[in-house]
């Protein structure tokens, strides 16, 4: 059996460690406020406010030793008990009784209350952040393990999937989409059922298929298949921590993560040990290739497993600790349904070697499942009793608090026990936490100075724009216009594919544009490229092809809120692909007063790309804020006013680090800023830019992420 590379393994997953400030043992509930009931009267017994009274805030003391958890209650029919009290459970940790300082009946139907406004759609960041934490919002991730699910058995998961989505899911709940290889900040959220099943019917699994899809895959591509099962392993791994740790830092409340993955693979048996995974199959320098014989019988193998499934035990016990921190349940959805294979009979497999295989994978589903108080659906062809029970967990629970008695600080694991004085009743919470460490609570008791508004603000501009980030990213930036309008320009570029996306999926080829007022009046529409106002806009224009660069429109409008409409349609005629409505405000830069324009930003790769941009007044600027070291950044502006500029180079927390030259611009602006990256480490920073009058002072923040 050869040795896998573990050097290797620990090299190339070390980048993908997700750092996250620490947290306390349980996140407190003390802000909360109690969740609506619907609009039925509450069972008798129940705790919750009467319909139109404000909910009593409930007042319990808070720390590291708070730990919450979260209690689902069920009778005989498997239908949810809501007339329980506080009285009427018993919480133990490590067998010693608590006292319960929180406890509160959350019921969530997914529906807006009677009078409310229709639920707001998902827009931006912004409207992420406030609706996610609203306490009478559901929420439901789906964690797409590709890496682990065979092709045809996803192509089978997506009809269940879908029904779920169509039957299940209500007005108010929110649902967000992640693969294995999405970054955090690339996890966006939505109300659209239409889009949510557009990203299901594009799910591909790819288990055991090793042929790379993005530059992090080629780094491995020609390592032995186990290497490549452990990366994976660790990728699935680190996603799931980073995951919950999000989801805790976005709302308090139970947070379901629905897993597609047919398990994680421990151990291959010998006749899929390749030397070279990228050979798939056809790999000469395995000679157990093809024999279902060896290590049928083999101690040695049993042992080998043993081992393997020990260490990644161990490896997933992070896993858990991020979701019970964060609240948030793994709910665990295995594609094959009910199978008593693992492997194909053309992967030559002995029955004892397949029949442990498939067993562990099943292990870890149920395990990620009961570890962090979900459910595990395995081994069942008729999926949607399953996926329904999902939605009526999140719907209906008992939240329940205590300061622990043990205070533990030993980052040692501590058993929690829930218990009924009811008889006939079925209980299911969480098994327990792993606590903080002394280093951990004392990290965690660091008062860190909040990082300005702006400065956030401005370095979350950096990710892709939720609605229309699938194919292209968009700036928008303003500047002095004539006859006192101001100018806005817009910008948009093709986005490169995420990882795993499917390779003929269509690309933009043109963007186009309506800029209307609140009241109707229309005051722009063009497209780029072959932009063309609506006057003289044929009714028809043929299909651009994709866009190779960034693309530009411009036009002017008066000052005040303007509403644009974005679409972006496919390349030669292939429809629109997806929309998105955003409200601006178009500031007034007529008057005598220092004013900036938005600086605009452009990347060249060499001297002579730099060159020919200075020189270049009409270039068209980028539309992104990631660059790499070997880039030189030319940040255009214009003055306003008798004003002076300055700019200073900031790190993310808004900290000066040092000064930056500014010098009159060659063209395209009244002022220039050369900026090398090849000095500056890899990270986030933003250049703030500074324009002070005899009456008042101006500033403008330009973020940027470094990378390798």
């Amino acid at each position: 059996m050869s040795r896998t590379p573990t050097a290797l393994v620990l090299a190339l997953t070390l980048g993908l460690v997700l750092v996250g400030r620490p947290a306390a043992q349980q996140r407190s509930g003390a802000q909360q406020t109690d969740a609506a009931p619907p609009a039925a009267p509450p069972p008798d017994g129940a705790a919750a406010p009467a319909q139109g009274d404000a909910p009593q805030q409930p007042t319990f003391r808070a720390g590291v030793n708070f730990v919450r958890v979260d209690v689902i209650v069920h009778d005989g029919k498997g239908e949810p008990v809501t007339s329980l009290t506080q009285a009427d459970f018993e919480v133990l940790e490590d067998g010693r009784p608590q006292a319960i300082e929180q406890f509160r009946l959350i019921r969530l139907d997914g529906n807006p209350r009677p009078g409310d406004p229709p639920p707001r759609e998902l827009r931006s960041r912004i409207d992420e952040e406030v609706e996610l934490s609203r306490d009478d919002v559901r929420v439901f991730v789906f964690f797409f393990d590709d890496y682990h699910v065979r092709l045809g058995n996803s192509l089978a998961i997506k009809e269940p999937l879908v029904r779920f989505i169509q039957t299940q899911l209500r007005p108010n709940d929110i649902v967000g989409l992640m693969y294995p290889l999405t970054p955090l900040d690339g996890v966006s959220f939505t109300r659209n059922k239409a889009s949510i099943v557009s990203a299901i019917e594009r799910f591909e699994g790819r288990k055991f298929n090793y042929e790379p899809r993005n530059a992090f895959e080629e780094q491995y591509a020609r390592a032995p298949s186990e290497a490549v099962e452990q990366i994976r392993n660790q990728v699935v791994m680190t996603a799931l921590r980073g995951l919950a740790t999000r989801l805790g830092g976005l709302r308090e409340g139970r947070k379901a993560i629905v897993l597609v993955s047919e398990g994680l693979t421990a151990l291959l048996p010998p006749q899929l040990r390749n030397a070279d995974a990228s050979l798939g199959r056809l790999d000469p320098r395995n000679p157990a290739a093809g024999n279902p014989m060896v290590g049928e019988n083999s101690q040695r193998e049993e042992v080998a497993a043993w081992f393997a499934q020990s260490d990644l035990y161990s490896q997933m016990r992070d896993v858990f600790t991020a979701a019970n921190r964060n609240n948030a349940a793994i709910y665990a959805v295995d594609p094959r349904g009910l199978t008593p294979y693992e492997f194909g009979i053309d992967e030559g497999v002995g029955p004892r070697q397949d029949a442990r295989a498939l067993q562990f994978t099943q292990d870890t589903l149920r395990s990620l499942a009961e570890e962090t108080d979900g459910r595990a659906i395995v081994n069942r062809n008729d999926l949607s009793p399953g996926l329904a029970q999902i939605v009526r967990d999140s719907s209906f629970y008992y939240l329940i608090g205590y300061n622990s008695t043990q205070a533990p600080n030993d980052g040692k694991f501590h058993q929690i026990t829930v218990r009924l004085k009811r008889r006939g009743l079925e209980v299911r919470a969480r098994k327990g936490y792993w606590a903080l460490s002394a280093e951990e609570v004392a990290r965690a008791s660091t008062v860190v100075p909040e990082t300005p508004k702006p400065i956030q603000q401005a370095l979350a501009s950096i990710a892709t724009s939720v609605q229309a980030g699938k194919y292209v990213r968009t700036w928008l930036g303003t500047s002095r216009g004539d006859e006192g309008k101001t100018r806005v320009t817009l910008i948009w570029e093709p986005l490169s594919q995420p990882p795993g996306a499917r390779r003929e999926q269509p690309q933009p080829g043109r963007v186009s544009v309506i800029a209307a007022r609140g009241n109707g009046d229309l005051v722009f529409r063009g497209r780029a490229p072959e932009a063309a106002l609506a006057s003289t806009a044929p009714p028809t224009l043929p299909g651009a092809p994709p866009a190779a660069g960034p693309q530009r429109l411009v036009f002017d409008a008066a000052p005040g809120e303007l509403e644009l409409r974005l679409s972006v349609e496919a390349a030669a005629g292939g429809g629109t692909l997806d929309s998105e409505i955003r409200t601006i405000t178009v500031p007034d830069l007529s008057s005598p007063d220092a004013a900036l324009s938005t600086p605009r930003v452009h990347r060249a790769r060499t001297a002579r790309d730099f060159q020919t941009i200075a020189a270049d007044a009409a270039a068209v600027p980028a539309a992104g804020r990631e660059f790499s070291r070997t880039e030189r950044l030319l940040i255009r502006f214009d003055v306003y006013g008798a004003a002076t500029p300055a700019a200073a180079l900031l790190n993310r927390n808004g900290e000066k680090m040092t000064d930056v030259p500014v010098a009159p611009a060659r063209a395209g602006g009244t002022h220039q800023i050369d900026v090398s990256l090849a000095a500056i480490a890899i990270g986030e920073y933003l250049v703030e830019i500074t324009a002070k009058g005899a009456t008042n002072e101006t500033k403008e923040l330009v973020p940027i992420r470094i990378g390798s």
